[in-house]
C-alpha cells in the first residue's frame, strides 16, 4: 500500500526562492551596471572584464566545495551562512566603492552565492520529495530567471535615480531579509548518515549516465543563454535597431522561460512530459532557432530566437535538475547539486568564448551555426541516452 506524500508547506520553500532570486540580480544586476559605469567608476574593458569574471571564477572554483559541505553539516547553516555573507561583500562596496574594493565586494558575493546556490538546490530536492521535484524546482528557476532580467533593470534604474551604493544596499538588504527568512521558516533537514567513497567510487558517480547527462543538458542551455545575452543585442546593434531593442529580446527571452519553468514542472511531476522528450525538444528548437539567426538575421528572427531561447531554458531546466535530484541519494544531494552548477557556469562561460572566437577568426552566423550544430547534437543525446523506463512508485516516467 503506497501512501501519497504532502505537499511542503509554502513557508519552508519560499525563502529558497528569494535566495535563488538574490543570486541572479547579484550576478547580472551588478554586471550590467558596472558595464553601464565604466567611465564613472574608472575601470578600463580590461578592468571590466576582470571585475566581472571574478564572480563566475569563484562560483567554478567553490560550488562543488560548498554543496560537498552542506552534505555534511546540514543545508540551511550553509544557506545562511552564504548570504550573510553575500551581505558582508555589499556592505563593502556600499561603504568605500573603489575600483579595488569592487572587485573584491563581486569575488566576495560570487564566493557566498557558491555557498548558498548548490546548497539551496539541494534543500528543494530534499523538502519537496520525488513526487513534486518538477514542480518546486519549476519554481525555483522561475524565480532565479526573475533574478535575471528583473536584476539589471533594477539596477540601472537605482544607480540613475542615487548611485552605485544603491544597488549594494538593495542587494544587501535582499540577502539579509533571505537569510532571517531561511533561518526562521526552514526546516533543519536531518544530515544523512555518508558512506565512505573511494576515489573510483567518486569517478564513478561522476561519469555515471544519471548525473552526466543531464549535466551536459544544463550546460548547453546556459552556453546558449550566455551567448544570447551578450550577443543579441549585438545583432540589433548590427541592424541599425535601437539599442532598447537588445534589451528587450533578452526580457522577452526571461519572462518565457520563467513562465515555462512552473508549467514544465508540473507537467513533468504528473507524467505528462519526461526528461527525455521535454529536454530533446527543447534543445531542439533552440537549434533551429540558432541555424534561422545565422542564415537571415532581422528583427523578426531576433525575437523567435529570444522566444525559443526562453522555451528551451523553461523545458529544460526543471526538468534536467528533478532528474537529478531523483536519481541522487540524499546524504550526497548537495554535492550533486554543487558539480551540476560547476557544470552549468562552465557552459555560460563556454558558450560566449566558442562563439566570440569563431566569429573574430570567421564570421558571427558561421559562430551561430557551430553553437547550433553542438546544441542540436546534445538534443540527440539526450534522446538516445535518456532512454524510457518505468518509474518507481513514488516518482513519475523521465
Amino acid at each position: 500500500m503506497t501512501t501519497t506524500q504532502q505537499p511542503p508547506p509554502v513557508r519552508s520553500l519560499a525563502p529558497l526562492y528569494l535566495a535563488g532570486f538574490t543570486t541572479a540580480f547579484g550576478a547580472h544586476g551588478v554586471g550590467s551596471v558596472l558595464g553601464a559605469e565604466i567611465d564613472d567608476i574608472g575601470l578600463s574593458l580590461l578592468g571590466l572584464g576582470i571585475v566581472l569574471a571574478l564572480y563566475d571564477v569563484a562560483e567554478v572554483i567553490l560550488k562543488p566545495l560548498f554543496g560537498a559541505l552542506s552534505d555534511r553539516i546540514g543545508a540551511k547553516p550553509v544557506i545562511v551562512g552564504g548570504l550573510v555573507g553575500f551581505v558582508v561583500a555589499s556592505l563593502l562596496a556600499i561603504i568605500y566603492p573603489t575600483v579595488v574594493v569592487l572587485a573584491i565586494a563581486r569575488l566576495g558575493q560570487g564566493a557566498a552565492a557558491s555557498a548558498f546556490s548548490p546548497a539551496s538546490s539541494a534543500a528543494v530536492a530534499r523538502i519537496a520529495g520525488k513526487q513534486r521535484l518538477g514542480r518546486y524546482f519549476g519554481r525555483y528557476g522561475a524565480w532565479k530567471s526573475l533574478g535575471y532580467v528583473a536584476g539589471p533593470l533594477i539596477g540601472i534604474v537605482l544607480v540613475q535615480t542615487l548611485d552605485i551604493r544603491a544597488l549594494y544596499i538593495a542587494l544587501g538588504f535582499l540577502a539579509a531579509a533571505a537569510a532571517v527568512w531561511v533561518a526562521v521558516a526552514m526546516p533543519a533537514l536531518p544530515v544523512q548518515p555518508r558512506p565512505r567513497y573511494t576515489v573510483v567510487d567518486l569517478v564513478r558517480q561522476t561519469a555515471d549516465r544519471s548525473f552526466l547527462i543531464p549535466t551536459m543538458l544544463l550546460a548547453t542551455t546556459t552556453a546558449v543563454l550566455g551567448v544570447a545575452i551578450g550577443f543579441l543585442p549585438l545583432l540589433a546593434n548590427r541592424l541599425d535597431l535601437p539599442p532598447i531593442v537588445g534589451a528587450v529580446a533578452i526580457a522577452v527571452l526571461a519572462l518565457v522561460s520563467t513562465l515555462v519553468q512552473p508549467v514544465t514542472g508540473r507537467l513533468r511531476d504528473t507524467g505528462r512530459i519526461s526528461t527525455r522528450a521535454g529536454s530533446s525538444n527543447g534543445l531542439a528548437i533552440a537549434a533551429a532557432a540558432l541555424v534561422l539567426l545565422a542564415a537571415a538575421p532581422n528583427v523578426v528572427t531576433l525575437f523567435f530566437a529570444a522566444l525559443a531561447f526562453g522555451v528551451m531554458i523553461g523545458l529544460v531546466t526543471p526538468l534536467a535538475f528533478a532528474h537529478l535530484a531523483a536519481a541522487t541519494p540524499e546524504e550526497r544531494m548537495g554535492r550533486t547539486m554543487g558539480n551540476a552548477e560547476l557544470g552549468r557556469e562552465a557552459g555560460d562561460a563556454g558558450g560566449p568564448l566558442l562563439v566570440g572566437a569563431v566569429a573574430a577568426a570567421w564570421t558571427l552566423p558561421a559562430a551561430l551555426g557551430i553553437l547550433a550544430a553542438g546544441t542540436a547534437a546534445a538534443s540527440v543525446v539526450s534522446w538516445t541516452t535518456l532512454r524510457r523506463r518505468r518509474p518507481a512508485a513514488d516518482e513519475p516516467l523521465q
